[in-house]
């Protein structure tokens, strides 16, 4: 694609000098219209300065008594101020203030002429000299017209001769009284375009003519950058930046087959070091950031070495990061000056990018002890410049978080079982020489644990600022616990372990004790996020020491005790975070039993009720409702909703899974259930719905509102596609066992009459056509259990054998119809409507089955005893209705006129 280097070298140059140039467009646009503007504001001077000659009309006026001013009428918002100011004006007989003048209009922009003449052609001929330079040697290669030597030699002179160019018109410029240009001065372009010769001549030198050793080319290819840096100081920003390029580039450019490490990261902190005193003397912020990108990325291709080489990187991130931490931190030793107590983001990213690196080194050397060495001083470093300087405090949670990263990865690495095996440690499977040791692990993670944590409380009390002492708080709660976390993964394998679960409450002590010391400072507002943060911190070091001591299955319970100790604490400390953190905890749980419905897995036991599920589902129901109450005593909100929620969905569960567990002997797994089944699950929803009704007149929640509705409709369903469909005992073979206690009982009668108390529920308290959606219902179940009984009867236990015979229709239209008498009898004496209305229905049905069922089915004696005894209920009804129900009272006789 490229002949020769000096193609791409070229091609590289003029990009970059379109970009300075685009920059040098917008900036000197800015300082044009400066310019014009305070030529606008001299002009406008020196005019008011000179009054101009009066007119003849004007000079007549003049010689006219004088009249008295009229004064403008005042603002209608300043006219109760101004009088008395008027006044003592008028009393002191001075003339009013004169009023102000008008702005200057906008200076117009530059012509194209202009912008032609002042910049481009300045940018465009510093190019052109620079490209003609490689043009030249270039040509004199191709035409064989001069020696490798004399070519070289002729770019260096040529560089020089435009360094000199540059420094001379520099320093006229500085002599005579014109300003020039901050982007588009002939100094710095002409000293740009030398600089940039200088780098190609050291180049071809190295790289076409092998004049000069890799070393060689190295040093002078460093000095033509760091020169660059240097000239920067006088000639702005634009050879800032092609010096930090061809400093970062150098090492790319000189390359050998044994690269020396030592020799690289040496001369890039150098170079690190006049980037970061460039961009400290002149605040050039982006200088800082890219010295800090550019090395960063020269810490990726150098992790790909052996680990023999890790202490080269190692100090590669550390002088970095001690430069950063001198030259770049805000209010910290030599950097500028501090904003008070803000975080700025400069400052703090420094000092996390080097740290990210010494945490990549760590993960790539699998843990070594020299490379632990490295992050351990880093994450200190981290800290202390972070206590001494507020602008760097953001520094601390990517510490934190790279601490959790380090030691989580070399928890999963490898368990501790596995380093040494019986017999001693084979190839490929023991351990090897670059993974850490378990002992500097443990060391390391005490260090860590104890630094953020006590650093983190004390600077509660140096700290005056929210932001800043919750990043600290933050920090001292979420390092400790991860860390335990980590270990306790990596040592335990998850299981029960004392000594862990001794250090976690020992740790939990410790957050109770700074919360406590805390919330003394009660005079503080700013400290209420760091007391929440402390009290998490305990609460999480409890939960995880129940963890550590108990069995897998046990985590669930203690995270739900854990929710109810932070809803009574907040009502004893009211700190807003931790109703959330209750709220928090209970959603974990809930997606504990999504992961493990079973809660303790196989070993959840075959017992009826008294298994795990008891204690998995119900103690969680019994913390969230107990944590509920707790939370209700300070108001309705966002957390106490859902831990109400949480409440309500254990309590079904528990019931839900307790049913399955026991008609499956076990299984809750199991793919179908059966009519005993569903008849214990619409029963058991059927009575949480009537409690949650209570309740939700006592509570005016809305979570028990709408959990009572929930539970409502899904009984509605199961009994629909459950109990009269896909587990008719009619239309599919089922067992339903004894005359009168069997099956049916369960699943028709209970829940008839469950549907009937929850319809009596919300009679009153919601829309009548929702009780009577629920009475409708009951009455369905009802005539359903009266008519599978008398299938029962005729048919025994499997109801879907044999013939329906004339003596069974007969059967089902009597005891429909004494359904239907026993309905408004009912409804006669307690007076309910509702109940003469089912009545009516039950009735009416009867009439439908006596006309097209029992006309064409029955004969002889069933079909006249059918009419017969329906007409005679039908004639008993009508004179119940006229002589009780709707009696007409005779009118009273009128009394005749006396005549």
């Amino acid at each position: 694609m490229f002949d020769s280097p000096f193609d791409f070298l070229t091609l590289v140059i003029a990009i970059v000098a379109i970009i300075f140039a685009r920059k040098a467009l917008s900036q000197i646009a800015v300082l044009q219209r400066r310019l014009d503007a305070v030529e606008a504001a001299g002009v406008s001077a020196a005019r008011t300065a000179v009054p101009p000659p009066l007119a003849p009309l004007e000079a007549f006026e003049q010689t006219l008594p004088a009249a008295p001013p009229i004064a403008p009428p005042p603002l209608p918002e300043a006219a109760a101020s101004e009088p008395d100011a008027h006044a003592e004006t008028a009393a002191a007989g001075a003339a009013p203030p004169p009023l102000p003048e008008p702005p200057a209009p906008p200076p117009p922009a530059p012509g194209f002429e202009e912008t032609l003449g002042t910049r481009w052609v300045v940018w465009i001929g510093g190019l052109t000299l620079a490209l003609g330079g490689f043009f030249m040697v270039r040509y004199s290669i191709e035409a064989g017209l001069l020696g490798p030597g004399v070519r070289t030699l002729l770019g260096e002179l040529f560089a020089l001769a435009l360094l000199g160019a540059g420094e001379w018109t520099r320093r006229k410029e500085s002599i005579s009284s014109i300003a020039a240009l901050p982007i588009a001065n002939i100094p710095a372009i002409l000293t740009a375009a030398g600089t940039a010769v200088a780098f190609a001549t050291v180049y071809a030198a190295y790289a076409l003519y092998d004049f000069l050793a890799p070393a060689t080319a190295f040093i002078l290819l460093g000095m033509v950058a760091l020169g660059t840096l240097a000239a920067a100081l006088l000639h702005g920003p634009a050879l800032a930046g092609l010096g930090i390029v061809g400093a970062f580039v150098t090492p790319i450019l000189v390359s050998s087959d044994k690269p020396d490490f030592w020799s690289l990261y040496i001369y890039l902190a150098i170079v690190t070091a006049a980037a970061f005193s460039l961009a400290r003397i002149r605040l050039w912020r982006w200088l800082a950031v890219t010295t800090i990108a550019f090395a960063l990325l020269w810490t990726f291709p150098c992790l790909q070495c052996g680990p023999e080489m890790i202490a080269p990187h190692v100090f590669h991130v550390i002088a970095g990061f001690v430069l950063a931490a001198l030259l770049v931190v805000c209010g910290f030793m030599f950097g500028p000056d501090g904003d008070g107590e803000e975080i700025e983001p400069i400052s703090s990213g420094s000092i996390a990018a080097y740290l990210f690196g010494a945490m990549l080194i760590v993960l790539n050397s699998a843990h070594a002890d020299s490379a632990m060495i490295g992050f351990a001083l880093l994450t200190a470093g981290s800290l202390f410049v972070a206590w001494r300087a507020p602008a760097a405090a953001g520094a601390i949670a990517a510490a934190s978080a790279f601490v959790f990263i380090v030691f989580g990865e070399w928890a999963v690495r490898r368990n501790v079982d596995m380093l040494v095996l019986p017999g001693g440690a084979i190839p490929g499977i023991g351990p090897s020489a670059t993974d850490g040791s378990v002992s500097l692990h443990l060391v390391t993670a005490a260090l860590f644990a104890a630094a953020f944590g006590v650093a983190g409380f004390l600077a509660q009390f140096r700290f005056a600022t929210t932001k800043i002492t919750v990043t600290w708080a933050a920090a001292a709660v979420f390092t400790p616990v991860a860390l335990l976390v980590a270990l306790y993964a990596r040592i335990a394998h998850l299981d029960r372990s004392i000594p862990f679960a001794i250090l976690a409450v020992l740790l939990a002590a410790a957050y109770a004790a700074a919360t406590e010391a805390l919330t003394r400072r009660g005079e503080r507002p700013e400290l209420s996020r760091s007391i929440a943060l402390s009290a998490t911190g305990a609460l999480a070091s409890l939960a995880l020491a129940l963890t550590f001591a108990l069995d897998k299955g046990w985590l669930t319970i203690a995270l739900a005790l854990v929710s109810m100790g932070t809803a009574w604490l907040s009502v004893q400390r009211p700190i807003p975070f931790l109703r959330w953190l209750a709220a928090i905890l209970a959603g974990i749980v809930v997606l504990r039993i999504g992961y493990e419905p079973r809660i303790a897995g196989d070993a959840v036991g075959t017992t009826p009720i008294f298994n795990w599920l008891l204690w998995g589902y119900g103690v969680p129901a019994l913390s969230f409702w107990a944590a509920s109450h707790f939370l209700r005593r300070n108001g309705d909100d966002v957390p106490l909703r859902m831990v109400e929620s949480a409440a309500i969905l254990f309590t079904v569960l528990l019931a839900f899974m307790e049913i399955r567990h026991a008609v499956n002997a076990g299984d809750v797994y199991r793919e179908s259930a059966g009519l005993t089944e569903v008849a214990l699950q619409v029963g058991v929803t059927l009575a949480m719905a009537i409690g949650l009704e209570r309740l939700r007149l006592r509570s005016g929640s809305i979570v028990h509102n709408v959990g009572a509705v929930l539970l409502t409709a899904f009984a509605g369903l199961a009994s629909l596609f459950g109990l009269l469909g896909l587990e008719n005992p009619m239309l599919w073979w089922q067992d339903v066992g004894g005359s009168f206690i069997n099956l049916l009982l369960l699943g028709y009668a209970l829940p008839a009459v469950l549907a009937l108390l929850l319809s009596y529920a919300v009679a009153g308290h919601r829309p009548g056509s929702y009780a009577n959606t629920i009475a409708a219902g009951a009455l369905v179940l009802a005539l359903a259990y009266v008519t599978f009984e008398i299938r029962r009867l005729y048919h025994g236990p499997v109801l879907t054998r044999g013939e329906t015979t004339g003596a069974e229709q007969y059967t089902y239209s009597i005891a429909w119809l004494m359904f239907g008498v026993a309905l408004l009898g009912i409804g006669i004496v307690v007076n309910s409507q509702r109940a003469r209305l089912a009545s009516a229905a039950v009735i009416g049905l009867t009439i439908l089955k006596a006309f097209l069922v029992d006309m064409s089915t029955l004969s002889g004696v069933y079909r006249a005893l059918s009419f017969m005894c329906l007409g005679i209920v039908l004639v008993g009804i009508g004179w119940l209705y006229q002589r009780i129900l709707f009696r007409r009272r005779a009118a009273p006789p009128v009394p005749q006129a006396e005549g």
